[in-house]
């Protein structure tokens, strides 16, 4: 917790005097006594965004089918017919979720489809008079403005923390190891039962999902990009998943001998050493060995696993692409088809 400047309790005011012994009006004593006089713009700009998004947030418990309790989370409502989004740690597996609305009501709900790649999940629940959230854009947010955390940390519904955002274009893995890039950096306090819920500006609108902090340290969270999850909460309301292309290996990150590099004038100093072949696999089938060195993939290099990834999208599955490979000293072009598959 950071330290703060504390007035204790019974320490009297001391009253400013002129130099003649006589009393000088407090400065506040004039002030106006309606309650805005009390707020500055920050504390208005909290109190506003609060009031705007604290009815969309919602509480989410994961059950098994016995009852039994696994963990909670938070969420917020995207659409007036009930879609509500969250993390994928949140609900992936789950038998059972139990929604709370801000209101107390606990609608019927279900797991409409989560990708852990992304860490992000869409739920659906069934009720009347729902208030969506705004979303905002991504390329708006700018560093150091202000951003407000809401939601159910240990259980504490609608709980709200405010910082601002620390940094743009952070990076950091899933837990099924892919990268998520363009993560909100912010220093609003997170905790267990934040994850899921609405990272939000000083208009009220939502700019990120609250994901993850890093511990032991203190001020450092984590949000999905808000673009990211609008992109991945359509594939998920439209088809349960987001569809991706995969090729079948397994690789480390290696660096290129410098002569390798002048000769054959590759574009990247490193490449993508294949340790392991999925079997019936794109990979097998266009004829890979472990040993291989991937360089290129569809005319673009591939210095990492990380580059590799993101180079495998959607529109890949099925197309024909060229992969080009170091085995020992030579330098193969293999074409590869890429297919479907639910992860990396």
């Amino acid at each position: 917790m950071k330290a703060r400047n504390t007035n204790y309790a019974g320490a009297a005011p001391r009253v400013p005097v002129s130099t003649d012994q006589q009393p000088v009006a407090s400065p506040s004593a004039s002030a106006p006594a309606g309650d805005d006089a009390l707020f500055d713009a920050y504390s208005r700009a909290v109190i506003r965004s609060a009031d705007q998004v604290g009815p969309s947030v919602v509480n989410i418990e994961v059950r098994r089918r016995t009852g039994e309790r696994l963990g909670s989370g938070s969420g917020f409502i995207i659409t007036p017919d009930g879609f509500v989004l969250t993390n994928s740690h949140v609900v992936h597996g789950a038998e059972q979720v139990e929604v709370t609305l801000a209101d107390g009501r606990h609608p019927d709900a279900h797991v409409v489809g989560d990708d852990p790649d992304t860490d992000l999940a869409v739920v659906r629940i069934y009720a009347p008079q729902l208030h969506p959230v705004r979303l905002g854009e991504s390329r708006s947010v700018r560093v150091g403005q202000v951003a407000i955390a809401i939601g159910n940390p240990y259980g504490f519904q609608c709980t709200v923390t405010a910082g601002v955002v620390s940094a743009l274009g952070r990076s950091f893995r899933a837990n099924t190891g892919r990268l998520i890039d363009d993560v909100i950096q912010t220093d609003a306090a997170l905790n267990p039962g934040n994850s899921g819920g609405p990272l939000v500006n000083s208009r009220g609108e939502v700019i990120g999902v609250n994901t993850a902090v890093i511990l032991p340290a203190q001020g450092i969270c984590f949000a999905i990009a808000i673009d990211m999850a609008k992109y991945v909460a359509g594939w998920l309301i439209k088809a349960g998943k987001i569809p991706r292309s995969y090729v079948g290996v397994g690789g480390q990150n290696v660096p290129l001998h410098r002569r390798l590099v002048r000769h054959y004038r590759l574009k990247a100093s490193s490449g993508v050493l294949v340790i392991a072949i999925a079997p019936s696999s794109p990979a097998r089938r266009a004829g890979l060995r472990e040993g291989d060195v991937m360089v290129e993939f569809n005319g673009q290099p591939v210095p990492s696993i990380d580059a590799l990834h993101k180079l495998l999208t959607a529109d890949r599955i099925g197309v024909e692409s060229p992969l080009t490979v170091l085995r020992g000293t030579e330098k193969l072009f293999l074409p590869i088809t890429p297919q479907e598959s639910g992860h990396f």
